[in-house]
């Protein structure tokens, strides 16, 4: 009797182990059948998280509301896109959005890219441990501490007119400005400025450079034609952050920025929750979508992926 039992076991085992074989020869045979059951679960959570987000974005921007009822219609038409594209208002605000989110990239890879130099190139190894901890204590703190912190600095009481007032100078009187934002936007995102840069210069051969001197070429010449192109993938890999975060950012206008400074998140904000108007709010979120679309083709074909 136990030995049919034990018969009948390995019967039904053996089809088992043999389909696992099977199984495995087939993904031996085939590597591309490999890595699509390895990529398929992530693809299809990135599809079902983010892709089925967007295209729920986009189908709601081409919807409307009831003037009188404030209700959603469910009928298709561009009228949210042609009032913002006829709006100077709205004109107005995503212009200032992308010209801030413009200059705060510009002015982090300014700063970033003599303080990631220094670090990878300079500094010793104890020095350059030291700023890796100073660039990334800030993200330690909390986003809104650090906001508050410098609305209370660049107020009209705070340290900057103090300072300034210690020393014989005017008051700056920047609080609540355009300005306000551009140096808060750039001092929240220039640790996501400095470790690609630094990423980057890291791993410029050093014989690069020796034979870049040996041919003749000064600081500057060196500088220019051989650490600066073999930079530029991470230093706009840097960029793709601080122009995304600043981009879409909402808190900071909010709590720094004046009347006049509004942002697309802002707009957006108000439209959903104090118009009722989702429709409109999709349609005006659609835009920061499509710049970083263009931005990122752009980024791609400068290489800026390879350093992330």
């Amino acid at each position: 009797m136990a030995a049919g039992l034990d018969s009948a076991e390995g019967l039904s085992r053996e089809p088992r182990h043999g389909a696992r074989r099977r199984l495995g020869g087939a993904l031996w045979r085939r590597r591309w059948l490999k890595g699509l059951s390895l990529l398929a679960p992530p693809v299809l959570a990135f599809l079902v998280v983010y892709v089925a987000a967007l295209v729920a974005l986009f189908i709601s921007s081409l919807w409307t509301v009831d003037p009188f009822t404030s209700e959603t219609i469910h009928h298709w038409t561009f009228d949210n896109f042609r009032e913002l594209w006829h709006g100077t208002v709205y004109r107005n605000v995503a212009l200032r959005t992308v010209t801030v989110a413009a200059a705060v990239t510009v002015t982090d890879a300014l700063i970033a890219f003599p303080f990631a130099y220094f670090m990878a190139r300079v500094a010793s190894r104890r020095t350059r441990a030291l700023l890796f901890v100073l660039v990334l204590l800030p993200l330690w703190a909390s986003y809104l501490a650090r906001v508050y912190a410098w609305r209370l600095i660049l107020n009209s009481h705070g340290l900057l007119n103090w300072s300034l007032h210690g020393i014989g100078l005017p008051p700056a009187n920047i609080a609540y400005t355009n300005t306000a934002m551009w140096i808060v936007f750039s001092y929240i995102w220039l640790p996501f400025m400095i470790l690609p840069v630094y990423a980057s210069l890291e791993r410029i051969p050093h014989s690069y450079i020796e034979a870049s001197r040996d041919l003749g070429a000064k600081g500057f010449r060196t500088l220019r034609t051989v650490i600066l192109p073999l930079a530029l993938p991470g230093i706009v890999a840097g960029s793709i952050f601080t122009f995304s975060l600043t981009l879409g950012d909402y808190i900071t206008p909010v709590l720094i920025g004046g009347a006049s400074s509004q942002f697309i998140g802002n707009v957006v904000y108000d439209a959903v929750n104090q118009s009722s108007n989702l429709p409109f709010g999709a349609a005006f979120a659609v835009v920061p979508v499509l710049v970083m679309g263009v931005y990122l083709m752009l980024a791609r074909r400068l290489g800026a992926f390879d350093a992330l």
